[in-house]
């Protein structure tokens, strides 16, 4: 996945609460096998009303979405954070988020973050009037062209996958010289384990 430090840029100001993973990527998409092409599909069911706030023309390409509590609740398709992310979106703003979706999102290269309601209502209203919103993982925080500013806190490992781009095959990875030694090392002292069984 693609390190993450800073999204700058226009934000989709959704707000809504208790949006599940159903809303955010239909069942019948699930049926892929690549992660490609399911930005089409990203609230599909909104998306069907012409004058729906994702495809406004001001928040095409924007990646940020600002949402309401109890983000990606329901199922924990995987989908949903791979939909989000084929939609252009590299960070999500809420006061909340189901444990399954956050941890799908920063698996993915998705940050996620949880900020009070009160900074959410500012932070939609200066999406709305069509400014940017920065945000900087460095330091955690979200900031407006208004010296509005607020600090998230992040799990340190989470910030560290992300700031490095490492997903869970990147992070095995790291540890290939040390995996190579300990089959080594098997390989030598229990010989019979991988000659096999002579019947």
């Amino acid at each position: 996945m693609d390190a993450i430090s800073r999204v700058k840029g226009r934000a989709i100001a959704f707000g809504a609460k208790n949006v599940d993973t159903d809303i955010i990527i239909p069942a019948k998409w699930l049926k892929t096998i690549t992660r490609d092409g399911l930005g089409k599909g990203a609230f599909e069911t909104i998306r069907e009303n012409p004058d729906n706030i994702f495809d406004a023309p001001g928040n095409k390409d924007a990646p940020i979405l600002i949402a309401g509590d109890n983000f990606g609740c329901g199922s924990s398709r995987e989908h949903a954070a791979w939909a989000i992310l084929d939609l252009g979106i590299h960070a999500v703003i809420a006061p909340s988020y189901s444990d399954i979706f956050s941890g799908n999102a920063v698996k993915n290269g998705i940050l996620p973050i949880i900020l009070p309601q009160e900074a959410i209502d500012r932070l939609m209203e200066v999406a709305r009037e069509g400014h940017d919103i920065d945000i900087d993982l460095d330091t955690q925080t979200v900031t407006t062209p208004f010296q509005d500013r607020f600090a998230f806190d992040i799990d340190p490992f989470r910030k560290h996958c992300l700031l490095n781009g490492l997903d869970e095959v990147a992070l095995t990875l790291e540890r290939q010289a040390a995996i190579g030694k300990f089959e080594h090392n098997r390989t030598t002292a229990q010989s019979w384990v991988s000659a096999g069984t002579q019947v």
